[in-house]
């Protein structure tokens, strides 16, 4: 079976335009095999001078949404109302990140499309639409009429799944309820068979310093997180914790764990993106990033980059596509997966 992926190209102003040409360059292979079909969805002015700045060689032909399509096609995902400057945040750009998601999400509900591939979006210039998401996993969660999504990133052995993100920090302890911590258990399990894993093994970080320190530094790690995990063990999952958040990481990354569950988006991120950064020791700055964001929970499969749109390097052709090609090889995976 051949694995049809739709990548939204996000805020067609960043370097979303540069690193999908710069992907599907290096996919040729793969296309012409037969072996993979990619849409790229979004503006298409954007597009055209992505590639021809960055991959001349490439041809992605306009499609609509009936018919065949060939292994590379594009989308437009609304009309161009107003010229976007690369590099610049405008409203009307926010306004195209959310048309290729919507685009993206009808086409996969109708199995035109097995899976989403999302590039970065920029929050301030979806809200600025109209459009007022947190990011891609909230969005995504409401197009879809689904509640209990969760936010996994990947990066190699590195896998973490979220009981919290997009909230202030306040904000977390009282979400960190008994049927929140198990919904993340339960889809992290079975994101972690589908990868492949036969018998899953997931620490859960703590919320608190040292565990709480036997309540000396909060309870509830006690009252409510060690239940929980009690009770996902005598279901049949194998789950240990709460393990103290600076020590959960380093175990993971040595193998002896597959994945982890952090209590907030901070604790889940920074491990990943810190491994995930190359930093050129020249410059002083990131010049290439690896790392896949996995929205669980979804009707539909959606894998992302795990970088922002970075308008102050868009259109300069040093943006990395290596992410991009990782939540490619990510979706593809769990497509040809789900169909099997």
């Amino acid at each position: 079976m051949t694995a049809h992926l739709a990548i939204t190209m996000g805020d067609p102003a960043g370097i979303g335009p540069e690193i999908i040409v710069k992907a599907c360059q290096g996919l040729a292979p793969r296309l012409a095999s037969g072996a993979l079909k990619l849409l790229i969805i979004g503006h298409g002015t954007a597009l055209e001078r992505a590639r021809a700045a960055f991959a001349p060689a490439l041809s992605i032909p306009c499609v609509t949404t009936e018919g065949d399509w060939p292994a590379l096609a594009f989308l437009q995902a609304g009309e161009e109302r107003e010229p976007i400057a690369t590099g610049q945040l405008s409203a009307e750009a926010g306004r195209f990140a959310y048309l290729a998601i919507e685009h993206g999400v009808r086409l996969a509900q109708a199995g035109r499309v097995t899976a989403l591939v999302t590039a970065p979006l920029n929050k301030e210039a979806l809200n600025n639409a109209g459009y007022h998401y947190a990011g891609h996993t909230e969005m995504l969660a409401e197009l879809t009429g689904v509640k209990g999504s969760v936010m996994l990133l990947a990066h190699g052995n590195m896998r973490v799944s979220h009981v919290t993100t997009h909230c202030a920090l306040e904000d977390v302890p009282k979400r960190v309820t008994p049927e929140r911590i198990r919904l993340v258990l339960d889809l992290t399990h079975q994101a972690l068979l589908r990868l492949g894993i036969e018998k899953p093994h997931i620490a859960v970080a703590a919320l608190n310093p040292h565990a709480g320190e036997g309540g000396l530094f909060g309870r509830q790690d006690i009252d409510v997180v060690e239940p929980t995990i009690a009770a996902a063990n005598a279901a049949g999952l194998r789950v240990t914790g709460p393990v103290p958040g600076d020590t959960v990481f380093v175990k993971l990354r040595a193998g002896q764990f597959d994945a982890v569950v952090a209590m907030y988006h901070d604790q889940g991120h920074i491990p990943v993106k810190l491994l995930g950064f190359h930093v050129n020791p020249e410059t002083g700055k990131w010049d290439a990033l690896s790392g896949v964001n996995i929205t669980l929970g979804l009707p539909v499969i959606r894998t992302s980059v795990d970088h922002g749109t970075a308008f102050d390097i868009a259109g300069q052709g040093i943006a990395s596509e290596r992410s991009l090609v990782e939540a490619i090889d990510y979706a593809e995976q769990l497509a040809m997966e789900r169909s099997a």
